[in-house]
């Protein structure tokens, strides 16, 4: 197709910014029901109580896992480009609809609609700018693609902040909706298909997608990476408990620790400034300790801020701790992705970056549930922040049992070894 060869030449610099801008709208679905469900359990919308609004997170949460599970896998057989086009125009549809649910049923249902598509938008983006990375610039679009999560995160904090006082907790769904009129058809336009990908397709045409499916899966356990890929999914569930956990409920946990709606609102986006300034902090440190070492001493440390903050502490002193909080929390995520980038080879690359989000989906649907658990307990504070505190630990010990990268790089450079030296360098985007 000389068009889309046209496209793939002439778009390589719009790949990182067009990936990170998908990035971005994972971000912005990681805290918009944190900024959104304070209004609606005070308002009552549609009966909503704290355990209803637990349903609602968990049924947007298990489509992102049922997304990332299986568009990670049709990734590596159909393309990059065109599954990211998919999840986006998927994704922002339905959230736009969002805005217009009458009943809490409908809403529930096109969360997790939208949480299809937006369940492939992070491992496809990752692989992609992955794949377009050339030597020592690959470590900086890493790290760049995932400082796109959290600032979709930031800005839609302060969007909440900004807008739903003024216009309703539905201005959200519509903010979060808008990118895709530009994105959309710039991607289409300017979104290149992987090289690697290509190149790939070429070498094996003429397979069946099921045995080709197969082999994906199976390469996750082969040449001694089953150690490693148990322990990346163990830790990526215990992380996004910590992410989801956070970003939904942090506004109200302290609001039932009698802060006003404002402060914890405000709260929720000094986590994740703090979470942006952490990756840019983790991949420096990282880079020059090593990306196990360093995602284990970020696991240990989220764990003792999380349980400072159980602590009733002065104005500067909670924002600080805070601040501290999303700093080791959100990048101690980040650098298991980047660790997952790198350990596997081209045939499995998506495959595995998606079963690592989709196993870790279900940490993320653990998280809202146990904090809505504890808020219809009445204990939500402190208690929530210990038993947070608990599993950023317990992240730190499962993190402790994967294979160094090193170990792995001669099996993906032998996989594809035009790629070897990109492969190499994407563990410097975290260590």
């Amino acid at each position: 197709m000389p068009g889309v060869e046209t496209t793939s030449r002439a778009g390589v610099g719009w790949v990182l910014p067009l990936c990170w801008a998908a990035v971005l709208l994972d971000g912005f679905d990681l805290v918009v029901l944190g900024t959104v469900l304070p209004v609606m359990l005070e308002n009552e919308v549609w009966g909503l109580d704290p355990a209803s609004a637990s349903a609602v997170s968990t049924v947007g949460l298990v489509g992102m896992m049922v997304g990332a599970l299986t568009i990670g896998t049709v990734t590596d057989l159909i393309g990059r480009r065109k599954v990211l086009l998919v999840a986006v125009t998927t994704f922002s549809l339905f959230t736009l609809l969002c805005a217009v649910a009458p009943s809490v049923f409908v809403f529930g249902l096109l969360r997790f609609l939208a949480g299809l598509g937006l369940g492939g938008c992070l491992p496809t983006a990752i692989t992609l700018t992955t794949e377009y990375a050339r030597g020592s610039k690959s470590g900086t679009a890493t790290t760049t693609i995932m400082t796109g999560y959290h600032v979709g995160a930031v800005l839609t904090a302060l969007l909440g902040i900004l807008l739903i006082s003024s216009f309703g907790w539905q201005a959200m769904f519509v903010a979060g909706a808008l990118p895709a009129l530009v994105l959309v058809p710039l991607m289409l336009r300017y979104l290149p298909e992987s090289e690697v990908f290509r190149d790939r397709a070429e070498r094996k045409r003429g397979q069946s997608n099921g045995a080709s499916a197969r082999e994906s899966i199976s390469m996750l356990f082969r040449g001694g990476m089953a150690r490693s890929t148990l322990a990346f999914w163990v830790t990526s569930f215990l992380g996004l408990i910590l992410v989801y956990g956070l970003n939904t409920w942090l506004p109200e946990i302290m609001r039932s620790a009698n802060y006003p709606l404002d402060t914890s609102l405000s709260l929720l986006l000094t986590l994740n400034v703090g979470a942006v300034l952490g990756l840019i902090v983790s991949g420096i440190v990282s880079d020059r300790a090593g990306v196990k070492f360093s995602t284990v001493l970020w696991f240990a440390a989220a764990a003792v801020m999380l349980a400072l903050l159980s602590i009733r502490l002065p104005f500067l002193g909670l924002y600080l701790a805070v601040l501290l909080a999303g700093f080791f929390v959100f990048s101690a995520q980040v650098l298991v992705y980047a660790f997952v980038g790198r350990s596997y080879p081209v045939d499995s690359r998506a495959t595995g970056l998606g079963w690592t989000t989709g196993v870790g989906r279900i940490g993320a649907i653990s998280g809202p549930l146990i904090g809505g658990a504890l808020l219809t307990a009445g204990i939500a504070y402190p208690w929530g922040f210990y038993v947070f505190a608990v599993i950023g630990a317990l992240a730190a010990v499962a993190m402790g049992i994967a294979a160094r990268p090193g170990k792995h790089t001669e099996e993906s450079a032998a996989v594809s070894p035009e790629h070897a030296g990109s492969n190499e360098s994407v563990v410097n985007s975290a260590g």
